[in-house]
């Protein structure tokens, strides 16, 4: 089956927002060995949302639209799909009473132009949305299937998961499957790591194997096969090559983070940890609350951004700062002891450095940073330098702060 995603808004035109439904939906049906050859985004336009869906219809069995499914005048991609398709718009009275009902359960009379959301092309099939009041519709015409969905990540994951992607399932008949799995690494770079598996990389067929930099490294296994058991084993045989080079900086899979792997280990082993951010600006804290449970490991951080708040707050001597400065070793390291003695906390992480775009001196540039993580058994600090944006650095300080962790957590 071949597909194609048209997402439909004059809002991805403009940039407003990231086309993520294109994504998330790719993915998903890659995994039922469909095919997606085209991503199409579309403005609020009745005449060109019809075009660009009769050119989807002469090339792909699968369109999927996204968006444009609203109460409002320009909410028009059901009723073009119906005109490109020649069928006429009825109103589904069990969806107009559910729309009713969701008004009534808030107290609230239904507006005249919600009513429009319960029409629907004639013979298609509901895809129900229980989190908005735009249901979408599943339309097979000859060899062609349509599916229409809203916009909303929050109501079209749902109905793709529950409605759209069972169908799809069915309609394939166990053909092919594509299944991919996410290798997470931290503590080494993608030349370094390509190194290392080099010649995986150079004998792959099926499996493949894919580095993919971005804000941290990872390996994608993909496998091709007849049924998920069978995609499992070829990615499991894949991986175990890939571990024995690379095992040790491996931290995760797939949706695993690098906040929620660390908060495991501190759970698991009854540890707590506790956080001094200068340049960071308190990332780190946030990163780690992110974590459901969080509360169990996580006492305390401060943002210690001022001279006077690494002195007055975390106990940093003046004369410290004085002969080293603020960026410095000796900051990061008194940060870090003094954070964890203050919170009562097993461990804690310090960071201080140079964001930029000012703030270098001749002997220490923008991006300078120095990370020290302090333990009962332990007090280290590392020196490393991200020639970055101020957003990029914040988040690469972040990440080999969690880094360090993790390493001093796994031994």
């Amino acid at each position: 089956m071949k597909a194609e995603i048209i997402g439909v808004g004059t809002e991805l035109l403009l940039g407003q927002i990231a086309n993520t439904n294109a994504q998330i939906i790719s993915e998903r049906l890659s995994e039922l060995g469909i095919d997606v050859f085209y991503h199409i985004a579309v403005g609020d336009n009745s005449g060109r949302v019809a075009a660009v869906v009769r050119e989807a219809l002469s090339r792909s069995d699968l369109v999927i639209t996204t968006g444009g499914l609203g109460p409002t005048m320009d909410d028009l991609t059901k009723e073009t799909v119906a005109a490109v398709l020649g069928l006429e718009m009825v109103l589904n009275q069990a969806e107009l009473t559910k729309i009713e009902e969701r008004f009534a359960v808030r107290g609230l009379p239904m507006p005249p132009n919600n009513r429009k959301q319960a029409m629907l092309p004639a013979g298609a099939t509901v895809i129900p949305n229980n989190n908005g009041t735009a249901p979408g519709a599943l339309i097979e015409q000859g060899q062609s299937i349509v599916v229409v969905l809203p916009g909303p990540p929050r109501e079209l994951l749902p109905m793709l998961e529950e409605t759209v992607l069972p169908y799809l399932a069915a309609k394939q008949g166990g053909g092919t499957i594509i299944k991919s799995r996410v290798l997470k690494l931290c503590g080494i770079g993608e030349s370094a790591a390509e190194e290392e598996i080099k010649d995986i990389l150079l004998e792959q067929t099926n499996p493949t194997l894919a580095p993919l930099a971005g804000n941290e490294m990872t390996l994608r296994i993909t496998a091709k096969a007849k049924d998920n058991a069978a995609a499992a084993a070829m990615i499991a045989e894949m991986e175990e090559k890939v571990r024995r080079r690379l095992g040790e900086y491996i931290y995760g899979v797939d949706e695993a983070t690098l906040e929620s792997t660390v908060g495991e280990l501190l759970r698991r082993k009854g540890m707590t940890l506790a956080l001094a951010e200068s340049c960071t600006g308190g990332l780190i804290a946030n990163r780690i609350t992110n974590v459901p449970g969080s509360s169990e490991y996580f006492t305390a951080g401060i943002v210690s951004y001022s001279n006077a708040a690494k002195t007055d707050l975390l106990g940093v001597p003046a004369a410290t700062i004085a002969a080293y400065g603020a960026v410095s070793r000796e900051t990061a390291a008194g940060m870090a002891e003094n954070i964890r003695r203050l919170c009562g906390a097993t461990v804690a992480l310090a960071v201080t450095g140079i964001a930029g775009p000012g703030g270098a001196t001749a002997t220490k540039p923008v991006g300078l940073v120095y990370i020290a993580l302090a333990a009962p058994d332990l007090l280290v600090t590392e020196e490393h330098v991200y020639s970055v944006t101020r957003l990029m650095f914040k988040r690469r300080v972040s990440q080999q702060a969690l880094a360090m962790l993790w390493q001093y957590l796994k031994r």
